[in-house]
């Protein structure tokens, strides 16, 4: 499942945070994610720690304000994050396994949903590819606020291959059904 989302919030307060703390995903990726890489030929060596890397802050309810949020897109929100994704990196083909949710409710079968939204307008080289129903489609050109909403079993990539930072919110939590 996948559609297209958009909000109205208060986006500047997101760049004040301290974009500080390096992380990678491809550790996970090579253990939890493999029937995905099989499809593709497997897990290139050439994604390290250098070209897979993100800036994650994470926000809670004093912070932000998680019902403004949920009215908008139609979800309970468990998680919120900020990414900065800096040129030249890339997080190679996964889906989400919430892995936060489930730790949290391990025996709720809700359908878990992320919204992945833009919180600036499109720069040049900065792109998400999704796989939607065996079709692989290409989003650019989004204007602040605008994003994608996907559950569990939705193939996606996202890269920074233009030479400006990409900012995203991650709204992570249940679909209101």
């Amino acid at each position: 499942m996948i559609r297209k989302i958009k909000i109205d919030y208060n986006f500047p307060e997101f760049f004040s945070a301290s974009y500080d703390t390096d992380q990678t995903c491809i550790q996970h990726q090579k253990t939890e994610l493999t029937d995905i890489h099989k499809k593709y030929g497997g897990f290139p060596d050439s994604y390290d720690v250098y070209n897979t890397n993100i800036n994650q802050v994470w926000w809670n309810s004093e912070q932000i304000d998680y019902n403004i949020l949920e009215q908008q897109i139609g979800m309970e929100i468990v998680t919120v994050s900020t990414i900065r994704q800096r040129p030249g990196n890339v997080i190679p083909v996964h889906r989400d396994t919430f892995f936060q949710i489930n730790k949290k409710f391990p025996d709720d079968k809700r359908t878990k949903v992320r919204a992945n939204i833009h919180i600036e307008d499109w720069k040049i080289g900065h792109l998400i590819q999704y796989n939607d129903n065996e079709n692989w489609a290409t989003y650019t050109h989004w204007k602040q606020g605008e994003g994608l909403l996907w559950d569990s079993t939705v193939e996606h990539i996202g890269a920074n291959i233009g030479l400006n930072d990409k900012y995203t919110l991650q709204l992570s939590g249940f679909l209101n059904e």
